[in-house]
């Protein structure tokens, strides 16, 4: 089933919905469009998979019912410069459950959509389970990521661009220089994020973590650690770095920590379906099934 769901600011999203009503469901926020043809070698080029969203509900589905969309993709397109914040995309994402008739649901989350995944949990009593992935619940890169989008939107802004895309010709990330790369993007589409962590900048996630009564896993590859560059703040987004100095305080407050290993394991190549399903769903089994 899918449907088109007018969300908090006006917009429209297309959100599915798959898999035995009887299932345990799950919302899949990440579940990006496929793509094909020369864009989808792109892609491949940079680690990603072009099918992403459509190998993510495919293995699941036959074991959870998947509430499945891309916000992500939805808020570049249609980006809330002034008004993303924790509580509107909280709003956005409780209001797709609710128009797909789903009254609980587990969340998976990647990159900033797991410290979505993290506002939502605490903001609602109808999740059944919170995974985060690329993302550490406790010692957040919050005023790291605050400084990055402000270069970035400062850059959109001023539309000072040392490097264009040429969309037909695949670039090899091998061959870009990322200490001097400047972007050129919608300045709106960057300033949504400022805003997101602008409302993040006071944020406690140590004082959250007794709000948090279910079962949770985050996790992360061992190579992610962003380094960004001048441009962008000279600021390092040491991902995986927090996510094993807490390990131990993480594991006693009720969470499972993993660090998934393997070669070139950065924040992209840890977020690719065949990287995070043998995790998740077997993990997702053993929470949701535990009367079988």
């Amino acid at each position: 089933m899918e449907k088109i769901i007018k969300l908090t600011d006006g917009t429209q999203l297309k959100a599915g919905l798959t898999g035995n009503p009887g299932f345990p469901a799950i919302m899949l926020p990440v579940a990006k469009e496929s793509v094909y043809g020369p864009a989808a070698d792109h892609l491949r080029l940079w680690g990603v998979d072009p099918e992403l969203g459509e190998h993510f509900v495919e293995g699941l589905a036959d074991t959870f019912r998947v509430l499945f969309f891309d916000y992500e993709g939805h808020r570049l397109q249609h980006p809330n410069p002034d008004k993303l914040t924790p509580e509107s995309i909280v709003h956005d994402l409780l209001t797709i459950a609710d128009e797909m008739n789903v009254e609980r649901f587990s969340y998976y989350g990647y990159s900033w959509l797991a410290l979505v995944g993290l506002q939502l949990a605490i903001r609602t009593d109808r999740l059944d389970s919170l995974v985060m992935g690329g993302f550490p619940p406790l010692d957040g890169p919050y005023k790291e990521m605050l400084i990055v989008t402000n270069k970035t939107y400062q850059q959109a802004s001023s539309n000072q661009n040392t490097y264009v895309a040429d969309e037909q010709v695949p670039i090899d990330p091998e061959q870009l220089d990322w200490d001097n790369i400047q972007v050129q993007i919608d300045p709106n589409q960057t300033k949504q994020f400022v805003t997101m962590y602008e409302h993040l900048r006071g944020v406690d996630d140590r004082a959250i973590q007794q709000l948090l009564e279910l079962p949770r896993l985050a996790f992360a590859g061992e190579k992610d650690t962003i380094v960004y560059g001048e441009n962008f703040g000279s600021v390092t987004v040491d991902i995986v770095g927090k996510l094993e100095q807490n390990k131990a305080a993480l594991e006693q407050l009720g969470w499972d920590v993993e660090i998934i290993k393997g070669s070139g394991m950065d924040h992209t190549k840890a977020m690719q379906p065949a990287t995070v399903l043998p995790l998740l769903k077997p993990w997702l089994i053993r929470k949701l099934y535990r009367a079988y």
